[in-house]
């Protein structure tokens, strides 16, 4: 059974491969982008850099497998990527301003991104403060790895004061979607239709007594 742990920067590697092995609504993504950094710089990478008191891994004889990582306080975390994260990025990749959105490449919708990241904000964040993501490889998946690893994250998050998180699932990543809601986390009422691809996901977290 894969050994949890905190993450080290030595994972990095590991994190970004993961991300791009697991981009494509849960999929390999591998094929679809030319830059394999991509999704890892926005979904993975940061919060071990910047967060790494929620950030796990799950390694096994192979090496690392799967991560979870997340920030209790969204908005926080949003204001400090701006500050120390995006910066050295925007300086690396382009805006895409000469390609209409509907004609972007994979690598240049994730460079829009950099550029203009998504800012979380209304009554979900408001109430569920927290945002969490996990990913793992195929190796791991259907083990219960999954669950160890997020509860690995809840507990934690739940020790540091969190009293609530949310996280965005791709509508066509049906196994994402039935693991999250088999973890305990319920769609949001308010966003429960599919906004830009993403279904919303929330689960209240009880302080410790």
């Amino acid at each position: 059974m894969p050994r949890l742990r905190a993450v080290s920067t030595a994972d990095l590697p590991a994190l970004y491969a993961i991300s791009l092995a697991t981009g494509a609504a849960g999929g390999d993504a591998t094929d679809q982008y030319v830059d394999g950094r991509m999704l890892g710089h926005i979904y993975s990478a940061p919060y071990a850099l910047l967060s790494p008191e929620t950030a796990f891994v799950a390694e096994d004889d192979l090496g690392v497998g799967g991560y979870v990582v997340g920030a209790l306080d969204t908005h926080a975390f949003e204001a400090r990527l701006e500050r120390e994260w995006w910066p050295r990025l925007r300086a690396t990749y382009d805006y895409p301003s000469g390609t209409p959105p509907a004609m972007r490449t994979p690598d240049q919708r994730r460079a829009f991104m950099i550029h203009h990241p998504h800012r979380m904000s209304g009554a979900m964040v408001e109430a569920f403060p927290a945002h969490v993501h996990m990913n793992l490889l195929s190796r791991m998946q259907r083990r219960g790895i999954g669950r160890r690893l997020l509860g690995l994250w809840l507990d934690t998050a739940r020790d540091l004061g969190s009293t609530g998180v949310h996280c965005g699932v791709n509508a066509a990543n049906h196994g994402g979607l039935a693991f999250w809601q088999a973890a305990g986390f319920a769609p949001y009422d308010s966003a429960s239709e599919i906004s830009g691809g993403t279904k919303w996901f929330v689960r209240r977290l009880a302080l410790k007594s």
